[in-house]
Parts: C-alpha cells; structure tokens; sequence
C-alpha cells in the first residue's frame, strides 16, 4: 500500500510540476508563436486579391515550394526601411538612456527613504497606469503645442515672445516616449537595489571609500541585474512604438511601427507589412538573447 501510494505522488508531483511549466509555455505558443507564425508564412505569400496563394503544391507527385522573397530582399535594398529601423533603434536607445539617468537617482532615492514612505512612492511611480496611455499622450499635445501651456507660461512669464515650435518634432517624441517608459526603468531597478546589503556601504565608508566612489564601485555593480532588465523593458516596445510617434513625433520621425500601420491598412500590402514585421522582431530579439545569455552567465559564476 506504501509503494501505491508513493507512486501516485509522484505522479501528481510530476503533474504539479508539468502544469506550472506548462502552462507559460502554452501562453507564449497560443498567444506569440501560432501567429508569429502566420505573420511569417504571409511575409513569404504571394498577394492573390483578397486572399493569399498557398507555399505549397501537390501535383503529379511533385512538391511544388514556392517561397516569395522579393518583399525581404526590397526590405533590405531600400534606404527607406533601412533609415527607419535605424531611427527606431536610435529614438529607443536615447529613449532608454534618458529613463536610466532619470530612473536610477528615483529608485536609488526610493531604497533609502523610511521603510514607511515606501508604499507612498511605489504607488506615485505607478499611479499614470490608472489612466488610459491614449489620454496621456494626447495630455502632452496640449502641453507642448505652440498655443498649449507651457508656451504660453512662458510668454506670460516673459521669458520667449513667440512661441516655440516643441510638438512634431523630435523633443516631443522623446519626451513622451521618456514620460511613458520611465516606470518600466524604476520599477525593476527598486526591486533589485531594495535587497541589497546596505551594510556594504557602511563597511567601504569605514575603510575609508567616499559616498562617490562606494556607490560607483559596490551600488552599480550589485544593481547591474536590474539596470539590464530595465533597460530591456524600456528598449523593446520602444522599438516599435507607434502611438507616440504618430500623435507627438514629426514628419522627420518616422519609426517603423508607422510604416508597419502604413503597409497594413493604407497600402493594404499585407506580405510586405508581415515582411516589416518579422524583420522587426528579429530585431527585437537580438537583445533578449544577449539578455539571456548575461544571464546564464552570472547564473553560472554564482
């Protein structure tokens, strides 16, 4: 009876064990890689009216492929395409740089304040999630346009006589790109600077380390895992962001979120927005190999 019993839980501990990483990856197949998958098979397709011809044939006992790739190849020799992934991955990479300059001294500044005031601080860095995104953008139109707030407390203020020109243009867009992404960089750089021994720091100021140089050389190293994972959070839906470019950025800010709408919906050329669309998630995922592979690596020193 013993050994029955046995068995049977270790069957359901195997079970256990097989839902709870089961269950992440029948998400991430049913929701990414099924129409991950689609997309793909549409970048190869050749456009037949409303519909779309098949990748393959059988006809007298031949298998007959037939792959498109003139809509890759037209990616890769067009400057267009070419000059908009590079300024998507640039706007995405100021747009990470300015949230670490400004979301480090913010988390660093959450960590050591009172243990009490703590929940106060965490709920004001999240406190934007509890209006639509939609809205949040479209608030800083007002804010930036030439007859919006701030100009005019400028001039009332005298410090311009004429407005100045901030929305279409690539301040506005970094602006809100920075303001919307900026609590994906805190969030994960508090939870890692909060578990760290602080008593390192007052070990280096007795052996004499100034606040400066303790903070370069035991605060930056310990939160390098948060850095990068922030950095992660912040970099890849920046990539293909496509909301703030179009309500706040300028005709000189194209990124490639709006040439994939464009190619959707305006050229109704679906193959060449799927082609769009795979390159950029090729892109993206450039980063969260190199993500990964940091990771087994510390995982792996320790």
């Amino acid at each position: 009876m013993s050994a029955v019993t046995r068995i049977v839980g270790d069957l359901r501990q195997g079970w256990g064990r097989y839902t709870v990483i089961g269950v992440p990856y029948l998400f991430l197949i049913v929701l990414f890689t099924i129409p991950f998958l689609v997309v793909l098979r549409l970048s190869f397709s050749q456009a037949d009216g409303a519909s779309f011809a098949d990748l393959t044939s059988y006809t007298d006992g031949i298998l007959h492929i037939q792959i498109k790739l003139a809509n890759y190849i037209y990616l890769a020799t067009d400057d267009l395409y070419a000059e908009t992934y590079l300024s998507s991955l640039k706007f995405a990479a100021i747009n990470t740089g300015l949230c670490l300059f400004i979301g480090y001294p913010f988390a660093y500044f959450m960590v050591r304040s009172p243990v009490s005031m703590r929940p106060a601080l965490l709920m004001l860095v999240s406190l934007p999630f509890w209006t639509s995104f939609l809205l949040r953008v479209y608030a800083w139109q007002g804010l930036l346009d030439d007859e919006g707030i701030i100009n005019g407390l400028l001039m009332w203020v005298g410090i311009i006589e004429e407005p100045i020109q901030m929305l279409r243009t690539s301040f506005s867009l970094i602006v809100g790109m920075v303001y919307t992404y900026l609590p994906f960089m805190i969030l994960p750089l508090y939870s890692n600077l909060v578990k760290m021994d602080m008593r390192l720091l007052e070990a280096a100021k007795d052996l004499g380390c100034g606040p400066l140089k303790a903070f370069w050389l035991i605060t930056v190293p310990l939160s390098k895992n948060g850095i990068i994972a922030g950095s992660m959070l912040v970099f890849i839906p920046s990539v293909g962001e496509y909301v703030i470019p179009t309500l706040l950025g300028g005709p000189d800010n194209l990124m490639i979120g709006r040439v994939l709408w464009d190619e959707f919906f305006a050229n109704n050329d679906w193959p060449m927005a799927s082609s769009v669309a795979v390159t950029m998630v090729l892109l993206i995922l450039a980063p969260l190999v190199i993500f990964n592979r940091y990771q087994s690596q510390t995982g792996g020193d320790r």
